[in-house]
């Protein structure tokens, strides 16, 4: 797969519109015969896709790594990060796809699973992960009482599983990198309001600012930078949509000292402005069916 000139932002294959459901399904082929089995670089700027092949394969571009896809790989795709697609032809899998902010409401935090989910990865599925991608489609095709109650459920469901299999096989990649980087994402925690840099946080953790974006691509699929600045990002993201503060008061919050630049920063990290970003999630909650024009 050729780099791209332009590395494009998309929510879906090739879509720019917002999602009009709680979760999206399709299947790999579906749109891949649209495209002719290939998909350049490319990046969801507020969506998080999980990927199963259930038969045939391919190749995927993640980040900066190519990687060999097999009937049976999964590949858990957060927010923001590149990736690219060149299946064979003739490929069968799912694609399950859900916002940010979806997934912000599913998972508790401090249990660790949004930080494994941060990581653009690719895992063997299990047969529970298959179950309950089978299951996400049947009740997605439907109608019945509940459904977007089932939805989250299934999804939530779906969600721990992958965060598990990836947390199991960042341990077994990394050993003792991997608490060198649990204590990097909780100093991220505690400090990323106060714009803490990349040296910031190695300092703190005595190494090298090197070694530290080392360990996060290595394990997390994004630079220390890039995970410091999608922290930031998502805490706005949140506060955009579950409060009614002013955009001034939350970009005060979260450490800013004008509320324009924080303006600039995130339309640039999302590709909307804070109060566009707010008005398109607030019209899609009133009314799924138009989020998409």
């Amino acid at each position: 797969m050729a780099a791209a000139l332009e590395i494009r932002n998309y929510n879906l294959f090739g879509e720019v519109a917002g999602l009009p459901d709680i979760v999206h399904c399709e299947t790999i082929s579906a749109r891949s015969r649209l495209h002719d089995w290939t998909f350049a670089p490319h990046r969801h700027i507020s969506l998080h896709q999980i990927l199963l092949v259930s038969r045939g394969g391919g190749r995927a571009l993640i980040e900066d790594r190519a990687l060999r896809l097999r009937k049976g790989d999964v590949v858990n795709m957060p927010a923001g990060a590149v990736h690219g697609y060149a299946f064979e032809r003739g490929t069968e899998g799912y694609v399950v796809t859900l916002a940010s902010e979806m997934i912000d409401q599913m998972v508790v935090p401090g249990e660790g699973l949004a930080r494994a989910l941060r990581s653009a990865a690719l895992l063997r599925s299990i047969p529970s992960i298959r179950t309950s991608v089978a299951d996400i489609f049947e009740e997605f095709s439907g109608r019945g009482f509940g459904r977007a109650h089932m939805l989250r459920s299934l999804c939530a469901t779906l969600l721990g599983l992958v965060a598990r299999g990836l947390a199991e096989q960042n341990e077994l990649s990394h050993g003792g990198d991997a608490t060198l980087l649990r204590r990097f994402e909780a100093l991220l925690e505690e400090n990323y309001r106060r714009h803490w840099s990349v040296s910031d946080y190695a300092s703190a953790l005595a190494i090298s600012p090197t070694h530290l974006s080392r360990l996060a691509r290595a394990g997390r699929g994004s630079s220390a930078g890039g995970l410091i600045a999608e922290r930031l990002m998502r805490e706005a993201r949140r506060n955009l949509v579950y409060t009614d503060l002013p955009v001034s008061t939350i970009s005060y919050a979260l450490g800013f000292d004008d509320p324009a630049y924080f303006s600039r920063v995130f339309s640039r990290a999302i590709g909307l402005s804070p109060r566009r970003f707010r008005d398109r999630f607030q019209s899609a909650m009133r009314s799924p069916e138009t989020a998409a024009e």
